[in-house]
C-alpha cells in the first residue's frame, strides 16, 4: 500500500488533550477525544432522526440535540474502550493502532474496565432521562455494542454490524421526541444510515487492509478488493433511496430532497476522488463524511420549516 510518512499537524482537539495532566491524557486518547470524527458520525444520524420528529414549522428541540450530543460523546468513548479491550492483541501488530493506550500498556485492562464502567454509568443516566419507550429501545442496543468488536474475527462484514450498532440513534432520536417511532419514517432512515456506515467505513478499512490480511482480521475492504468502488456506488444508492423513502413518509418538502440530491453528489465525488491504495486519501475522504451528514441535517430542518408554510398556504386556499 502506498503510504506517506509526512508529519501530522496537531489538531485543535489534540492540543486540548495535551493541556490535561499527563496521567489523564491516555484516557482521552482511549476515547479518541483527539479524533472527534467518530463522535460526529455517531451523532449525525441522531440529529437526522430528532429533526425528522420535529413539529412542522419548528426547529428541532435544542435540549434533545444537546442530550444526544453528550450521549454520542460518552457512548463513542465507551465503544472505543470496549473495542480496544477486545482488540489489544491485534492492535499491537498494526502500525496505525500499536500506540493505543491499552495496546501499548499505558492503560491496564483493569483500569480500562473501571473507566468503561464509569462511562456506561453516565450513558445509562442519559438514557434514563428519556421517556420509557426510548429507554427500552436504547437498552436493546447494548448487546450489539458489546459484540460488534468481535465480528471482524468471524465475518468479512464487520462494517454491517458497526452500522447496525452505530446508527441506533436514527431510531432513538425520533422516539425521544415523540415517545414512539413512526416506523415508515425511521426504518428507511435507519437503513440509509447503516448503508452510509458501510460506505465510509469500507473506505476507512482500506487503511489497514495489509495489516488485517497479515493478522487474519476480516473487513469489507478485503472482501471487495479492487471492486470496492462498485460496492461504494451501491451503498451510495441505497443510502439515497432510504433517505428519499423516509422523506416521502415524513411528507418532507423540496429543501430536504435538494439536500439528499446534493448529498448523493457528495458521495459520488468521494467515490471518484478516493485512492483506496493510499492511506492519506482514505482518511481524508472518510473524514469528509461529516459534511455529508451536515448536508442531510440542514436539509431535514429546511424541509420541516417549509412544511408548515406549505400547510398554511393549502389551508388558506380552501
Amino acid at each position: 500500500m502506498e503510504q506517506y510518512n509526512k508529519p501530522k499537524s496537531r489538531t485543535f482537539t489534540t492540543k486540548i488533550v495535551q493541556h490535561f495532566p499527563n496521567n489523564f491524557q491516555p484516557y482521552l486518547r482511549l476515547i479518541r477525544f483527539d479524533r472527534p470524527i467518530g463522535t460526529y458520525l455517531l451523532y449525525l444520524p441522531c440529529t437526522w432522526s430528532i429533526s425528522m420528529a420535529a413539529t412542522p414549522g419548528h426547529l428541532p428541540d435544542l435540549k434533545t440535540l444537546a442530550v444526544f450530543g453528550i450521549g454520542a460523546l460518552v457512548m463513542r468513548g465507551a465503544g472505543c474502550t470496549i473495542n480496544d479491550m477486545w482488540d489489544s492483541d491485534f492492535d499491537k501488530k498494526v502500525f496505525r493502532t500499536r500506540d493505543r493506550p491499552i495496546a501499548s500498556g499505558t492503560i491496564a485492562h483493569k483500569q480500562a474496565l473501571g473507566f468503561l464502567a464509569a462511562q456506561l454509568t453516565v450513558g445509562l443516566s442519559i438514557l434514563l432521562s428519556l421517556n420509557q419507550y426510548s429507554i427500552i429501545l436504547g437498552a436493546c442496543s447494548v448487546p450489539f455494542v458489546i459484540v460488534y468488536p468481535l465480528m471482524k474475527r468471524f465475518t468479512f462484514w464487520p462494517q454491517l454490524f458497526l452500522g447496525i450498532t452505530f446508527n441506533w440513534g436514527a431510531l432513538l432520536g425520533y422516539a425521544a421526541v415523540n415517545g414512539y417511532c413512526d416506523w415508515n419514517v425511521v426504518i428507511p432512515l435507519y437503513a440509509a444510515s447503516i448503508s452510509w456506515t458501510l460506505f465510509y467505513d469500507t473506505i476507512y478499512a482500506h487503511q489497514d487492509k495489509d495489516d488485517d490480511r497479515f493478522i487474519n482480521v476480516k473487513s469489507t475492504a478485503l472482501l471487495f478488493g479492487d471492486n470496492t468502488k462498485h460496492w461504494l456506488s451501491l451503498f451510495a444508492g441505497i443510502t439515497t433511496t432510504g433517505l428519499v423513502l423516509s422523506g416521502l413518509s415524513a411528507h418532507q418538502t423540496w429543501p430536504y430532497f435538494a439536500a439528499v440530491g446534493g448529498g448523493f453528489a457528495h458521495l459520488l465525488y468521494q467515490i471518484y476522488s478516493v485512492n483506496i491504495s493510499n492511506t492519506d486519501s482514505c482518511l481524508k475522504v472518510f473524514k469528509s463524511n461529516m459534511w455529508y451528514g451536515l448536508i442531510i441535517f440542514t436539509g431535514i430542518i429546511g424541509g420541516k420549516l417549509l412544511l408548515r408554510e406549505g400547510k398554511e398556504e393549502q389551508q388558506s386556499s380552501q
